[in-house]
């Protein structure tokens, strides 16, 4: 059940991406028939985890801000809008992630990095909750 609803999740993420990608950028743009679905994450969840709700947040960032060292007690699947960030999960390569490319962070995991680079960046968070979780993040001392 957790996979099914993590792979919704996934698709819901792409959705968003695709719409926005889709959009005219002009009046009297011509907008096709064609529907691409371009594949932009695949991750797995470690454990059995039951996902109840989906909870989405826009969340926004100056230039240079940073989230400091952090986790999150459930999965978190999440889309740059606009931007770029530095994204490091504890364990892995510090990475850059831009303007329409997505996310993972496994639960429980530190994430050592989120940091906005030189322009404002906008990203969306999908936090993958089971029917009691409640708290989204939780701040860490580095």
């Amino acid at each position: 059940m957790g996979r099914i609803l993590f792979t919704v999740s996934l698709w819901i993420v792409a959705a968003v991406a695709l719409t926005a990608a889709a959009a005219p950028d002009a009046p009297g743009t011509a907008v096709t028939d064609t529907i691409v679905r371009k594949p932009l994450l695949t991750a797995a969840i470690e454990g059995s985890k039951n996902v109840d709700r989906v909870e989405s947040k826009q969340i926004d960032f100056s230039p240079g801000q940073k989230t400091g060292v952090h986790l999150h007690p459930c999965p978190v699947v999440g889309y740059i809008a606009s931007g770029s960030v530095v994204f490091q999960v504890e364990g892995e390569s510090a990475r850059t992630l831009k303007a329409g490319e997505a996310f993972f962070e496994p639960a429980n995991k530190k994430i050592l990095r989120f940091d906005a680079l030189d322009q404002p960046t906008r990203f969306v968070a999908y936090y993958l909750l089971g029917k009691n979780d409640k708290e989204l993040i939780r701040n860490l001392a580095p």
